[in-house]
């Protein structure tokens, strides 16, 4: 199954002539991102909220937090750390509004988070095309989990986006087949 967002992969590839690393960047990013998309097929709003394991996930969330998370990443590509909050001085607030990134809310529906998921894809794609230097670093943001001091490069952020849209991918596999028994493989 071929769709959208993986043509436009394939279309940048082409068009720009982008092989090499960076064709292959493009390439797993696609790949990941449908196994993604796929668990959510032929869903209503209302399952896509569903809760249906002991986790607090639902697919209309993963995919919102997928979005959030690769939004943030390709904007630290661009700006560095300031692109970023700083997790070590976020309130009780700030920690349940990204809890709310976890949720499909009132008002919203899959086809419109699906939407923002293939328009920051996109934008994730162009800038995996055209940034001058994938060796571009920078330190990270202040977070309990980062080292101090460290920098992560392009590459590295890339990295870190498709390690999270496959560990989320995997996550909503798990809570597909246990709504209706729809598989992503197998």
């Amino acid at each position: 199954m071929t769709t959208g967002k993986e043509a436009h992969a394939h279309d940048l590839a082409e068009e720009s002539a982008v092989s090499g690393e960076r064709a292959e960047w493009l390439e797993a990013l696609a790949k990941q991102r449908h196994f993604l998309r796929f668990t959510t097929r032929d869903l209503t709003d209302e399952q896509a909220g569903l809760r249906t394991t002991a986790s607090a996930l639902c697919l209309g969330g993963l995919i919102k937090h997928v979005t959030e998370v690769e939004r943030g990443w390709a904007d630290f590509i661009l700006k560095g750390p300031s692109a970023m909050p700083d997790f070590t001085a976020m309130t009780e607030a700030d920690w349940a509004r990204r809890e709310e990134g976890f949720r499909l809310l009132p008002g919203e529906t899959l086809a419109g988070v699906l939407a923002d998921y293939a328009e920051v894809a996109r934008r994730t794609d162009d800038l995996v095309v055209t940034l001058p230097d994938l060796g571009v670093a920078w330190p990270l943001p202040k977070a309990p989990w980062f080292e101090p001091s460290a920098r992560w490069s392009a590459r590295r952020v890339l990295m870190h986006i498709i390690a999270e849209t496959a560990q989320h991918a995997g996550h909503a596999d798990i809570i597909r087949e246990t709504m209706d028994g729809a598989k992503s493989m197998g």
